[in-house]
């Protein structure tokens, strides 16, 4: 049995507590959160909640997680991009297409897989599926993690993650042309109200801040440059569409005509900040763009120069 304790904040306040625990929880799904309340699971200031509770400010919420059927996790002989190593992390460039961890539909090719391969210790605050996973990159994004390989790694990173003292920054290539060269998105972003896999600008949703500045114009197509005040659930993707500037190639909030062939959102993490845990050291890791990407570029390159 899991436990999860979880204090509602300001930015909370309001939101119905099955609604509240998806967006926490990303990974598990409104219904689930809702099996739970009736199966008297998730306590709310030490009693049973309902569905329907509205989120006050320090709410003290408690989950217990029924045991998942038992799943092995394989370890294979997966080719990893390793950036960095040492006794306490490990960098990777993640490419397009790797799940992170393993989940319904995906229990084998994930990136925890490969790590099990070959690290021999990995941190295990995240439990069996997700061992040393600090922080997650979509399927379809490329680019730079960092692993804890063990737990005095991991709280180190978890805690940097939550203060914004270690931080990532994207290049995307978006549709349609800024009119300025740099801008912030400052929307509030929840779970989507019909399409549940979906993330989206929504009122109740938790406060969620981009930073964008536009690297190299193509015509109606920008290669930006990206930074995150937050870390919400596909904040970068879902902030690029709602400003009119969805992210080329993404199946999920991207134009539905798409004019390349492309295996998912042009989306990668170029650059890592952070400080090592147990050094203190500041350590700056960075990942060229993978060839995909290059290539698109210089085809827009090319067509922009011609029209």
């Amino acid at each position: 049995m899991e436990s999860i304790n979880l204090i509602a904040t300001m930015e909370d306040v309001g939101q119905r507590l099955d609604v509240y625990l998806t967006t926490q929880l990303p990974d598990y799904s409104r219904s689930f959160f809702q099996n739970l309340i009736k199966q008297d699971h998730i306590f709310v200031g030490g009693r049973p909640a309902k569905a329907n509770h509205r989120i006050k400010a320090a709410d003290d919420i408690l989950i217990t997680i029924p045991p998942a059927r038992e799943v092995h996790i394989t370890p294979e002989n997966i080719d990893l991009d390793i950036v960095y190593q040492d006794k306490d992390i490990v960098v990777i460039n993640k490419p397009q297409g790797m799940v992170v961890h393993p989940a319904v539909g995906n229990y084998t090719g994930t990136l925890v897989n490969a790590l099990l391969y070959h690290c021999t210790e990995l941190s295990g605050i995240n439990g069996e599926i997700r061992p040393g996973i600090v922080h997650r990159i979509d399927k379809d994004t490329s680019g730079l993690l960092v692993v804890a390989k063990n737990d005095f790694a991991h709280r180190s990173l978890a805690q940097q993650i939550k203060e914004k003292s270690a931080s990532r920054v994207y290049q995307a290539i978006v549709e349609n042309n800024f009119k300025e060269d740099s801008g912030t998105v400052k929307a509030n972003i929840g779970r989507h109200p019909v399409e549940r896999k979906k993330m989206a600008v929504v009122n109740s949703g938790r406060i969620a801040v981009t930073h964008y500045k536009v690297l190299e114009r193509f015509g109606i197509y920008n290669l930006l440059e990206l930074s995150l005040e937050t870390g919400r659930t596909h904040q970068i993707r879902v902030h690029m569409s709602y400003i009119g500037h969805p992210i080329l190639g993404d199946p999920l909030y991207g134009s539905h005509n798409q004019k390349f062939t492309l295996k998912g959102q042009a989306l990668h993490a170029v650059k890592l900040v952070l400080d090592h845990p147990r050094t203190g050291e500041r350590m700056t890791f960075f990942a060229p763009l993978p060839d995909y990407f290059e290539k698109l570029i210089e085809i827009l390159r090319i067509r922009s120069k011609n029209n």
